[in-house]
């Protein structure tokens, strides 16, 4: 289901018939758990407003869902942790409000890694979101439920934010289309907070078009959000011909399925046959990005979780006697155990002593890992590999073995320490398995367009 098809259905009857039929779905797919919670009645306004003609736009009567770490009107956000059950937005994320702009329909919230912390949204602490093709499986993460709900075309798109690989993981494991944009295309402004260096805002489409669509609302400044650049993002009709691109080799070795890798070939085979030049590059530093980022990341989270402390918002531990005690009580009920792992690894990395010997070499060889994908896009105007080194894997599978679980964002946290575009896309389902295979496009900053229009083209093979 691609936008234009819910469009068309809009003019044949209404916007608010699309919405309740859109709602319904949802609550037959619950099995799913891939939404926390419904808009409905919120939804449904805007619905009559969009046939009565109050609401105008590109989008307008087009339902979508946001993970539940956008903060947006009509449900709480819960970034899926006790810590914001009952959290209900004070104000709605600036990508929220551009999308509702054009008269978009937000009618739900996501389910996700609770404050988006994990790779399988099993962390969640309402459940995990099942695979939309296995039951058994899962539906990778951390931004699992907006792509379990644009799988079973329950929306046409979905918002997620990706930190290491959060799109473009349960993309390749669900079968549609991921995108994480140049960091700082999109205004971060009322999402969750995890790891400010790295967080982006991106979609889930079903077709590429549709990502374009989409991205190309949400994109632009913010003065709310000091990081964001100016639009540079325009929608590519054409393709540029004879592209040279490097199949990063590092990315498929032995340590690959054999079958993500074949997906992979056929995919480069496909490039070839539309006159694209395909060549094997090496990135070295990619073997130390997973350590890199396991550093980084949990720096950066545990100090944008010093907020929950049971003072100003969220949840607050009930028959305590000293403040010490609050704070105590209140982050371990509102934290999940792999919430609680990142922010013991983040403080430990940042305190005195070891600042020097793991946060300071981390950002030096975080340097080193840019500057060879800028020495590789001298050459080459993009780069293609595997999103990840397996197909979806069984639900708790990896849950007892957190490093396994790291070891899945490989292939996705390298682009993202470099702050540049990459996109998911549908490769076909393995030949062993039966399960989606996602190949992943990567460029350099800023070629969000290209990166984008290259896909679109690839999608008539």
């Amino acid at each position: 289901m691609t936008i234009s098809d819910i469009q068309d259905q809009i003019k044949a009857s209404s916007a608010r018939a699309v919405v309740e039929k859109v709602i319904a779905k949802a609550r037959e797919k619950a099995d799913y758990h891939a939404l926390l919670n419904l808009t409905e009645e919120r939804a449904l306004q805007r619905a009559d407003d969009v046939d009565a003609g109050k609401i105008t736009g590109k989008l307008a009567g087009v339902p979508f869902v946001v993970k539940d770490n956008f903060l947006a009107f009509g449900a709480p956000t819960t970034a899926a942790s006790k810590m914001l059950e009952h959290f209900d937005a004070p104000l709605q994320a600036t990508a929220v409000e551009k999308l509702e702009a054009e008269g978009a329909i937000c009618i739900g919230k996501s389910n996700l890694d609770a404050f988006a912390h994990g790779g399988s949204t099993e962390n969640s602490a309402f459940g995990p979101t099942k695979n939309a093709f296995d039951t058994e499986r899962v539906s990778g993460g951390s931004s699992g439920g907006s792509a379990v709900v644009t799988a079973l075309d329950i929306v046409p798109f979905a918002l997620g934010s990706d930190t290491g690989g959060s799109i473009r993981q349960p993309a390749s494991f669900n079968g549609v289309v991921g995108v994480k944009p140049t960091y700082g295309m999109i205004s971060r402004y009322g999402v969750v907070a995890m790891a400010s260096s790295t967080d982006v805002i991106g979609s889930f489409t079903t077709n590429v078009a549709d990502a374009e669509l989409v991205s190309s609302i949400m994109a632009g400044c913010d003065v709310r959000d000091m990081t964001t650049l100016p639009d540079f993002f325009q929608v590519q009709t054409e393709v540029k011909p004879g592209q040279k691109i490097g199949l990063i080799a590092d990315f498929m070795t032995d340590g690959v399925d054999a079958d993500v890798r074949a997906k992979v070939n056929q995919y480069v085979d496909g490039l070839k046959a539309k006159g694209h030049i395909i060549e094997s590059v090496n990135l070295p530093m990619a073997e130390y990005a997973l350590a890199i980022y396991y550093i980084l990341v949990p720096a950066e989270l545990s100090s944008n979780l010093a907020r929950y402390d049971g003072i100003r918002y969220g949840h607050r531990a009930e028959a305590v006697k000293t403040l010490a005690e609050l704070y105590g009580r209140t982050r371990d009920e509102g934290f999940v155990t792999e919430n609680k792992r990142r922010i013991m690894i983040g403080s430990y990395v940042l305190s005195s002593g070891f600042f020097d010997a793991y946060y300071l070499q981390a950002q030096k060889a975080r340097t080193l890992l840019i500057n060879q994908f800028n020495e590789l896009f001298k050459k080459y105007d993009l780069l293609i590999g595997p999103v990840a080194p397996t197909t979806a894997f069984k639900i708790g599978e990896n849950t007892a073995d957190p490093i396994k679980m790291y070891l899945g964002d490989i292939m996705t946290v390298p682009t993202s320490l470099a702050g540049l575009p990459a996109i998911s896309v549908p490769a076909g389902k393995s030949d062993v398995s039966g399960l989606p295979v996602g190949v992943q496009l990567m460029g350099p900053m800023r070629s969000d367009a290209n990166l984008l229009a290259l896909a679109r083209s690839m999608e008539t093979i």
